[in-house]
């Protein structure tokens, strides 16, 4: 029986390649989005995804989500965190929208979506939980404090939960990209790219699919003796000991 898998903000960019490559490795696969119907209808046809509709800031939203993939695809067995924003100031300008936005979604979010299948793993002994951060969660970023906190809070949550359920056969681990090929990325400034791409040692912008790799080992069912660890992928921008 194949595993199900679901993916937040799966639907493009980085979660897409991320929903693709776990499509392609025979499991069943939720992607979650949050407004893009266009994207979600593209996914949805193109690579065989089961698309939901919610706000990962709202805890019922993906109470809701949660019960709907169950109910089509069966119990999930890997959760990957991915969603996330970007409100960008420096911290004498920001707001507290911007603050409090990037705080629900990108690191409330993983409470509200793990909260509502950890149960369902520990009862039957299995899980796979990915939590998507960034480098910026690992050395921080000006303009990001609110970003770069939340990304940080992402790799302690991962270690503590790791902690809570290594024996139930659930492992938890981060994965923190540094600056990637995707849409967001491809419409930054050539001027201010060009300074970024002069930052990697490796001389370019990393792939979406090579992070939707590194997700595809640590959701494997071989791979349960890596739990709590932090995956850098950054083409050797910072290279944390």
């Amino acid at each position: 029986m194949s595993r199900v898998a679901f993916v937040t903000g799966g639907t493009r960019g980085i979660g897409r390649a991320i929903s693709a490559r776990l499509r392609a490795a025979g499991y069943k696969v939720a992607a979650g989005y949050a407004g893009n119907e266009v994207a979600a209808n593209a996914a949805a046809t193109e690579l065989g995804l089961f698309v939901v509709k919610g706000n990962v800031s709202s805890f019922a939203d993906c109470a809701t989500a949660v019960k709907t993939v169950e109910a089509e695809l069966g119990n999930i067995d890997v959760l990957v965190n991915n969603a996330g924003i970007t409100r960008d100031a420096v911290l004498h300008r920001m707001t507290e929208a911007q603050w409090n936005e990037v705080i629900h979604v990108n690191l409330a979010s993983i409470f509200n979506m793990t909260r509502n299948v950890i149960e369902g793993m520990r009862e039957r002994n299995y899980g796979r939980i990915v939590n998507i951060s960034s480098i910026n969660g690992q050395k921080g970023q000006i303009g990001q404090t609110n970003y770069s906190a939340a990304k940080a809070g992402m790799i302690g949550f991962s270690k503590a939960l790791a902690q809570e359920n290594a024996k139930k056969g659930i492992t938890v681990n981060t994965i923190c990209p540094g600056y990637i090929d995707t849409e967001m990325v491809s419409a930054v400034p050539k001027a201010v790219l060009d300074q970024i791409i002069a930052g990697i040692p490796v001389g370019r912008l990393g792939m979406a699919d090579e992070i939707a790799r590194c997700v595809a080992f640590l959701a494997a069912e071989d791979a349960g003796f890596i739990t709590g660890a932090t995956l850098t992928a950054n083409g050797g921008q910072y290279i944390s000991g």
